[in-house]
């Protein structure tokens, strides 16, 4: 998904909650993957002005295709941090977001990584096409 063009980049703030925290005393590495989540589903409201309720609405979802996560450093619990998402590329079949988590206190990176999407007919749950004006309207 390669794309010379330059998206926004937005960030949310979270803070660790005991239900994130898994037997080893830190986060549950699968629940950075809810972060993020939660992060996009802010920001498409907020900055994009598209939500995900008029993409269901339209009878349209984003559903995750692949992803990866590289892990540096343990988050524990009552930290806060920002998720730092942007969308690399994004074409007719999908888009690819990166991510950075950073610990807000030591300003240092948790993990970073990306998401490909691909958009689907929800009554099918086939993948279809993501028209020009919702590309247009992601390229902010």
């Amino acid at each position: 998904m390669e794309n010379p063009i330059k998206y926004s980049q937005f960030t949310s703030e979270f803070k660790v909650r005991p239900d994130d925290i898994d037997m080893f005393n830190h986060v549950h590495n699968s629940t950075y993957f809810d972060y993020v989540l939660a992060a996009r589903y802010e920001q498409m409201e907020t900055f994009y002005k598209m939500p995900m309720e008029e993409f269901l609405s339209q009878g349209f979802g984003w559903v995750v295709r692949s992803a990866f996560v590289d892990y540096k450093r343990p988050m524990g619990l009552g930290d806060r941090f920002s998720v730092l998402t942007g969308i690399e590329s994004i074409n007719s079949k999908g888009c690819r977001v990166k991510f950075e988590i950073k610990i807000l206190k030591t300003g240092k990176v948790a993990c970073d990584g990306w998401f490909d999407y691909i958009m689907i007919d929800i009554s099918t749950g086939k993948s279809v096409k993501v028209s020009d004006e919702m590309i247009l309207k992601y390229s902010i």
